[in-house]
């Protein structure tokens, strides 16, 4: 890992999560996520000292652990760093036990509080709003991006690099999971045709291999879309015929060729979840409870 230079005062660190930087003229720093936990900031803070910068404000794109889970070691080894989410990620950065509650659907195991990165909630100072933000006289653009999760956030520098979180996934990623996480479909659709309308020049993802420029913006939107379709198309084909919640899950797991540890399997029945109910809000699939299960099925 290093830092890498995109345009003028923007950079990233390059990693399992993709690290955000803007470079201020007093030598600070905003990050844009913090990555996985302690390990991951303790090694942003180094890469970043070598350069002589400081880190002082932190924004965390959305909710998931891989986003922000840095935010409590940087809040200790950089007292005075002011935090930036949405209200609706700070909700869960401040109440850790929401987000593994709501994939689980009840109070969870220990082993899927582990898999989600423990169990520790983290500070937020500020709630980002739709629209233009100074921070230490700078100007961001800040991007609605729901879809992945409840409060995404994009955010967009003056050199025209925009950081889009998960709002998209790059190629590889769509191969590896063959139901990306989604917490609200209709908006997910939403946020796809949104990001064609952006005017910056460069784009980075929270997992991506490279940072993509303009020209590949809208094949990438497009493709993210196909894969979208894909799964909505599996799934009303497989409810031909009334199928429980559970059964449709694995059928979904042996036809995509995928292997979830409990962890990975709770995210994609929540991810179901989501798909059933925006199946159900137009497509014409319903619900019905008989001899103590229900069953979904078109209509």
């Amino acid at each position: 890992m290093k830092l890498t230079k995109i345009a003028g005062n923007t950079y990233y660190i390059p990693g399992p999560t993709n690290i955000g930087v803007f470079v201020f003229k007093d030598k600070y720093t905003l990050l844009i996520d913090s990555g996985d936990g302690n390990q991951d900031a303790r090694l942003y803070t180094d890469i970043l000292s070598q350069s002589d910068l400081n880190i002082k404000y932190v924004l965390n794109t959305h909710e998931h652990h891989d986003h922000w889970g840095g935010n409590n070691y940087l809040q200790e080894h950089h007292p005075g760093s002011i935090f930036y989410a949405s209200a609706g990620s700070a909700l869960f950065i401040e109440n850790f036990s929401l987000f593994p509650l709501y994939i689980y659907g009840g109070n969870p195991p220990a082993t899927l509080v582990r898999g989600v990165g423990g169990g520790r909630s983290g500070r937020i100072d500020h709630h980002l709003q739709a629209g233009t933000i100074r921070i230490n006289e700078e100007k961001f653009d800040i991007i609605p991006l729901p879809g992945h999760s409840l409060g995404q956030t994009g955010i967009a520098t003056r050199e025209k690099v925009c950081f889009l979180g998960d709002a998209l996934f790059s190629p590889e990623i769509l191969d590896k999971y063959g139901f990306p996480f989604l917490f609200d479909v209709a908006a997910q659709y939403r946020t796809l045709g949104s990001i064609l309308t952006l005017p910056y020049e460069y784009y980075v993802l929270g997992h991506a291999d490279s940072v993509y420029s303009s020209q590949y913006i809208s094949d990438l939107a497009g493709l993210n879309r196909s894969r979208l379709d894909h799964c909505m198309e599996l799934l009303l084909d497989l409810l031909q015929q009334p199928k429980s919640r559970e059964e449709l899950l694995e059928e979904v797991i042996i036809l995509e060729d995928l292997n979830p540890d409990f962890h990975e399997y709770c995210l994609l029945n929540s991810t179901l979840g989501g798909m059933l109910a925006y199946l159900m809000a137009g497509c014409g699939v319903e619900l019905q409870v008989e001899n103590g299960k229900s069953y979904y099925y078109q209509k």
